[in-house]
């Protein structure tokens, strides 16, 4: 059996709605890195990087899985879906409570360089926002609406941190930052309830079970696990670097990772609607199904990730040049981000059907994976630092760990899901390489340039590198299926029980 044309119309639909707000999202992210860099500097955005990223990770804890596992969830009661998506918000805002009071006593884990001062203590605060958003977007996702993410997540979010960079800097350049971020996750998760509460209503005749609550947890357990390492994996390099470096430097790593991270964003575009669509299969316990829809989002997700990474590493020093002079010396870093991005992207997806038919291994690999690129960056840092390289090489070690890390671990997955599914989970393919290849002469040609013609490799270069790689894909690459994401199919299906015997291994 393969999968049937209603589930590859469903992830088109969800994926080229999530692209448009991509794109949304791209266009309303990058005033944020001007205004950040030019305004506060890298010593200032690098210290709010390092709290962020502890804030993001605490919240992602809160979550406990239910990001992903809320669909199985509903997939597998008898209770009133209401009830069910109002127990997952009660355990969040419980966990979120508790990670919120633990940062609150002890903010030297969000500031280990510096001392706490102004709005240092009440950042945390916001955790439960953050946690509250992913679950209320997750339960839409399950209802198909994925549009509620769209608006959430690249409309109100990234333009209220952009606007908020720019006033509340008059008001402290501080906390400017700190107050951009906390208003900006509390019009998300405002946005995310809305059509939160307008879907599934308010839970009447509702009260927490704490045996279920519980229950839920627990069971979740190694969902939550997967998404804190997969997180880690793309923010414990800001750590080392906090650790390594002075608050500079992680600034304008911090910098080039907000840049490399928007091909990132793309996976996540899939997330909503993949989950769902891959129960389903499972339900039906065709197999084959699943693989061809992992194979396809792979596809998709590497050959656009592919074309951004290009368009960006390869004027990569005008585009960091746009940040701020300082924030050149990213370039490398940057480079390594973007590569590592595409080469992830099979073993993420891949890692979106693990999670329902073989967790444990699969929390497993991660954890040993992560463990790898923890050490593999000490190691590149103190050799580049014992062979007296430039502090810019040193500071780009954490992102060629990333970027090998993820490789292998995106080849582990991918054979693993081969074998537990009978069938091909592999999403390369060569006219890939001609591809990428036309689009580095292309763009050579444009950094070739004299320097005072820079300004050609981002009016020009940018979309000719984009044209260039998009027409030799399209001609060579792309069937049938694959161009089912740029037109208009019906979608819609019910989600069926998912029974236990799936979740096993």
């Amino acid at each position: 059996m393969t999968a049937a044309p209603d589930d590859i119309a469903a992830l088109a639909k969800g994926g080229r709605t999530n692209i448009g707000g991509f794109v949304l999202r791209l266009l309303a992210r990058l005033p944020f890195l001007f205004i950040a860099g030019r305004l506060y500097g890298a010593e200032a955005v690098g210290r709010f990087a390092l709290a962020v990223v502890v804030v993001e990770l605490a919240a992602l804890v809160a979550t406990l899985g239910l990001k992903r596992g809320l669909a199985q969830a509903l997939s597998n009661t008898d209770r009133p879906h209401t009830h069910v998506a109002w127990d997952a918000l009660v355990v969040a805002l419980i966990t979120a409570l508790i990670a919120s009071g633990i940062l609150i006593a002890f903010p030297q884990v969000m500031y280990p360089d510096s001392q706490t001062a102004g709005m240092d203590r009440v950042l945390p605060c916001i955790t439960f926002a953050v946690a509250w958003s992913d679950i209320s977007l997750a339960a839409l996702a399950y209802r198909h609406n994925v549009k509620a993410t769209v608006r959430a997540r690249a409309i109100v979010e990234p333009w209220t941190i952009s606007i908020g960079a720019a006033a509340f800097y008059f008001v402290s350049k501080h906390d400017g930052l700190t107050l951009a971020y906390m208003a900006s996750m509390a019009m998300a998760c405002t946005a995310s309830l809305i059509p939160f509460i307008r879907t599934y209503g308010l839970p009447r005749g509702w009260h927490p079970h704490p045996v279920t609550l519980w229950s839920m947890a627990r069971r979740n357990a190694p969902l939550a696990g997967a998404d804190a390492l997969e997180w880690g994996s793309r923010n414990v390099d800001r750590f080392i670097l906090g650790v390594m470096f002075e608050p500079k430097i992680v600034g304008i790593y911090y910098m080039a990772q907000q840049v490399a991270s928007l091909p990132q964003k793309l996976k996540t575009s899939f997330d909503p609607i993949l989950g769902p669509v891959v129960t389903q299969s499972l339900a039906a316990g065709d197999r084959a199904a699943v693989a061809q829809q992992v194979r396809q989002v792979a596809f998709w997700i590497m050959a656009a990730q592919a074309g951004i990474a290009l368009m960006l590493s390869i004027p990569g020093e005008a585009v960091m040049g746009l940040i701020g002079p300082l924030f050149v010396s990213g370039t490398a870093a940057m480079g390594f981000l973007l590569t590592a991005e595409v080469l992830a992207s099979t073993g993420a997806v891949c890692e979106s059907t693990l999670v329902y038919i073989a967790r444990h291994v699969n929390l497993a690999i991660s954890v040993v994976m992560l463990c790898v690129q923890v050490a593999l960056s000490f190691a590149f840092i103190l050799v580049m630092r014992g062979m007296d390289w430039p502090t810019a090489y040193q500071a780009a070690g954490p992102a060629l760990a990333l970027m090998l890390s993820l490789t292998i671990t995106s080849i582990i997955k991918a054979t693993l899901l081969t074998h537990l599914l009978k069938q091909r989970a592999w999403a390369w393919r060569w006219p890939f390489v001609w591809a990428i290849l036309a689009a580095i002469v292309v763009g050579s040609l444009f950094t070739a340039t004299p320097k005072r013609f820079e300004w050609t490799e981002l009016v020009f270069g940018i979309p000719a590198i984009g044209a260039v790689y998009c027409f030799v894909l399209w001609r060579w690459a792309f069937g049938p299926d694959d161009r089912a994401l740029f037109r208009k199919m019906p979608g819609k299906q019910a989600a069926p029980q998912l029974p236990e015997s799936e979740l096993a291994i």
